[in-house]
């Protein structure tokens, strides 16, 4: 044991004290909050310098009335009183943003309605065009069956559920959807990210010291299965240790970006300018409204993430992220033993992390979308697919046997493929000009001691 602890500091020691760890370490939380606070200013200074685009219009159902009055901040409407063919003409001629065309339609059934452009337009505006159309077509309705705009607004209501939990006590929790799953998909991806990052890193170590002929001196001291051990958990201290670097700095960061940038918001700033402006009481009061709705949403919202058991969530992040690396990680260090280079261990790479894409496709397929299914059950029990698929569950508060068994099998699962690899290690980490394939990898299983 003494000399697998002496392999776990060795590992530990040489990648902490690189400057490639160093710089990671630091430069990437300060990259991250710079990219958003960037991206932020950008899209702030963009949508203040924003020109509308401007779509020509040939009516011939004489309904839209698309023109100047109805111009929108994204779009300028410019109605062309001609014929299709002569418009298309018109519309080459410029550099506008489209040609809508609006032919006679039924106003059950709106079809034939085309636009044309000189480039592919993003989704994002043909949908905002939709609207436009779509509402036009509702107003119209609204007029034929004698319908006032206003008493249908008036009918229109929405509802926020306020979700809470009943615990077994009788004791009541307030909750969101809508963070947990947000924390569900956030934690998922980044296991999925970490373990396999990490255990590439051991594949790619074990590969450098068994070409280096470096492991041929270390095994004369210790054996393989220990030196494979020993570099796995090395390893993943590091990972760990970089990770909780990263998770304070990011968050503190990014806390105090977002901060920034949401003091200057283009619409906070309108609604304050807004309210200065309003004369009229009425008006200001349902301003007023608006923003005392908003705080208490905010304030929910809050109140809602504070019974979110935070330590609980990232203990079993941490497990699962450690249970997950030390499984797959053993399967890497296996694969690295076994080849001489990285473009060799491409054709192993793939079988290993199936399981885990696998866990990573049901977090946005089943478990996200049921997270008490009988799929994300099983998704999170089984070793292969639980780092991802638990801790996409956990904030949903899963049932305690569940996650107890589920750690047990990960655990299991570890030991498991550690016995296999390391069967596949000993063989490996000293055989050099082999052809590799899966049927010769069995065949050092197979072999005895």
């Amino acid at each position: 044991m003494n000399k697998v602890w002496l392999i776990i500091q060795r590992e530990f020691l040489i990648r902490v004290k690189k400057k490639s760890f160093l710089i990671a370490t630091i430069v990437v939380p300060l990259i991250i909050p710079a990219v958003i606070g960037g991206l932020i200013y950008i899209m702030m200074k963009e949508a203040e310098s924003a020109k509308a685009d401007t779509v020509m219009v040939v009516d011939e159902s004489g309904q839209f009335s698309l023109d100047s009055t109805k111009n929108t901040k994204r779009f300028h409407f410019v109605a062309l009183p001609m014929k299709l063919e002569q418009a298309k003409k018109t519309y080459n001629e410029t550099k506008d943003f489209a040609l809508l065309y609006v032919p006679v339609f039924d106003l059950n059934r709106p079809e034939g309605l085309v636009i044309y452009t000189q480039e592919n337009p993003s989704i994002e505006k043909i949908s905002d065009l939709e609207s436009i159309l779509e509402e036009r077509v509702r107003d119209l309705k609204l007029q034929e069956f004698k319908i006032d705009k206003e008493v249908l607004k008036n009918l229109k209501t929405s509802i926020n559920l306020k979700q809470i939990n009943l615990t077994d006590t009788g004791e009541e929790k307030s909750s969101n959807s809508g963070i947990l799953y947000g924390m569900g998909f956030a934690l998922g991806i980044m296991i999925y990210i970490f373990v396999l990052v990490y255990g590439i890193q051991i594949m790619q170590g074990v590969i450098d010291e068994k070409t280096s002929k470096v492991v041929e001196v270390i095994v004369s001291s210790v054996k393989p299965f220990q030196l494979m051990l020993g570099k796995i958990v090395g390893i993943a201290a590091v990972g760990v240790l970089q990770f909780l670097i990263w998770i304070v700095l990011i968050s503190f960061l990014s806390t105090g970006v977002l901060g920034y940038f949401g003091l200057k918001m283009p619409q906070k700033q309108m609604m304050e300018e807004v309210s200065k402006k309003i004369k009229d009481e009425d008006v200001k009061q349902v301003v007023q409204q608006q923003q005392v709705q908003s705080n208490v949403k905010i304030n929910e919202l809050l109140k809602n993430a504070s019974e979110i058991p935070f330590a609980k969530i990232a203990f079993v992040f941490v497990f699962y992220f450690l249970g997950g690396y030390l499984l797959y990680g053993a399967l890497f260090a296996a694969v690295g033993s076994a080849v001489e280079s990285m473009q060799e261990s491409q054709q192993f790479q793939f079988p290993i992390t199936l399981p885990l894409l696998i866990g990573y496709l049901g977090l946005f397929m089943f478990i996200l979308r049921d997270p008490h299914g009988s799929v994300s059950f099983w998704l999170s029990i089984i070793p292969f697919t639980s780092p991802v698929a638990m801790v996409g569950r956990i904030a949903f508060d899963v049932p305690g046997w569940q996650l107890a068994l589920s750690m047990l099998m990960l655990v299991g699962g570890f030991i498991f493929t550690t016995w296999i690899a390391g069967r596949i290690y000993r063989v490996g980490i000293l055989m050099t000009g082999t052809k590799v394939n899966w049927k010769v990898m069995v065949k050092w299983f197979m072999l005895r001691e």
